[in-house]
C-alpha cells in the first residue's frame, strides 16, 4: 500500500515485539486524506490480525492514536470497529498533527513490513 502522509519508524524490544511510530502534520484541507490513510492502516491490521489487544496477552497487535492542534491543544480522536476515524474539530486554520503507534508480534511485524514497505 502506498502511503502519502505516514512514514513509520521502527523499534524493537527484548521480547521480540515491534513498534511502528509515525507522525504527520496537515492543514485543514488535508485532514480528510490523512484520516483516511491512518484508517486504512488500522483496517488492514484489524482485517489481517483481528481486533487490537496487548500483543502476547490478548492479541497480535495494538495501537495508540493522538491528535494535537496548533494552536488549540489536544484533540479527541477515535477509531471505531469499522475502521473509521473521527477527529474533534480543530480551530479554523490550525495545523493538526496526528501520531499513530502500532505494536505487534513478530508475525505482525513481518506482515506490516510487507504491506507498507519503507520508501514506498
Amino acid at each position: 500500500m502506498n502511503l502519502q502522509y505516514l512514514i513509520f519508524d521502527t523499534s524493537y524490544d527484548a521480547s521480540g515485539a515491534t513498534s511502528f511510530d509515525a507522525m504527520a502534520a496537515v492543514r485543514p484541507d488535508r485532514q480528510p486524506a490523512l484520516l483516511a490513510e491512518v484508517g486504512s492502516v488500522l483496517r488492514w491490521a484489524q482485517r489481517t490480525f483481528g481486533p487490537p489487544g496487548v500483543p502476547g496477552e490478548e492479541g497480535e497487535w495494538d495501537y495508540d492514536l493522538q491528535a494535537l492542534a496548533e494552536p488549540g491543544g489536544r484533540l479527541a480522536i477515535a477509531h471505531d470497529a469499522s475502521g473509521q476515524l473521527t477527529l474533534a474539530p480543530a480551530p479554523p486554520g490550525a495545523l493538526v498533527t496526528l501520531t499513530v503507534t502500532l505494536s505487534g508480534s513478530p508475525g505482525f511485524r513481518d506482515a506490516f513490513v510487507e504491506a507498507f514497505p519503507a520508501g514506498d
